[in-house]
């Protein structure tokens, strides 16, 4: 229940109308939404791909996206991370119309995935990140694609898009720290499903039987 407003307070804030429609506004929005927006398209039909498995649903989930950002264009401030703006529009889009089809949303125990790594070889400050750039391939994907679904949108996002930390969290609307948990145990659940395909391909060395 809504709480009364108190006497003499103003009202709250409408939200933001757009702005009045005339034909050098409608071609400067149109221009700058070319500009801006449409230049992420593959990075979006990818991200939309992951989520729903499915590449006719990618391309509605995207479309749907892409009209949604246009009506919204005004609100978008110009010379800011249009590509994380685009995306966030895209996973509330998925959220509200594709993840609801799901009779069984997926669940995951994350406090019972058990360690186990198979980087000690490389020495960097992010071993697992290292990893992961050298063999984004087919096989990575159909990794990547078994995910639950909180795990793989991170791991998306991060390994696949190249986005940081922080424009994950804008993203995702959850605090980094999350983001870094998340994205931990997603690569611990991939390593377990690619350790034999990695060491086939000799990104590194099985241990000796």
């Amino acid at each position: 229940m809504t709480p009364p407003i108190p006497p003499g307070s103003p009202p709250p804030a409408a939200p933001l109308p757009p702005p009045a429609s005339s034909p050098a506004a409608d071609a400067d929005k149109r221009a700058s939404f070319e500009r801006e927006a449409l230049i992420h398209l593959d990075s979006l039909y990818r991200v939309a791909l992951r989520l729903t498995g499915n590449p006719a649903e990618a391309d509605d989930l995207v479309q749907e996206t892409m009209l949604k950002a246009y009506r919204a264009w005004h609100q978008f401030e110009r010379g800011t991370n249009a590509k994380g703006w685009l995306l966030t529009i895209l996973r509330h889009a998925f959220i509200n119309e594709y993840r609801r089809r799901t009779r069984h949303p997926e669940t995951v125990d994350i406090d019972a995935i058990e360690p186990f790594s198979v980087f000690e070889e490389i020495q960097d400050d992010d071993p697992q990140g290292t990893f992961f750039d050298r063999i984004v391939d087919d096989e990575v994907l159909r990794a990547i694609d078994a995910l639950p679904e909180q795990f793989r949108e991170t791991v998306v996002l991060s390994d696949v898009e190249g986005m940081s930390y922080e424009e994950i969290a804008r993203v995702l609307e959850v605090p980094v720290g999350t983001v870094k948990s998340r994205l931990f145990r997603a690569r611990r659940l991939l390593q377990q499903q690619l350790y034999e395909y990695a060491v086939g391909m000799g990104y590194i060395k099985g241990n000796a039987t």
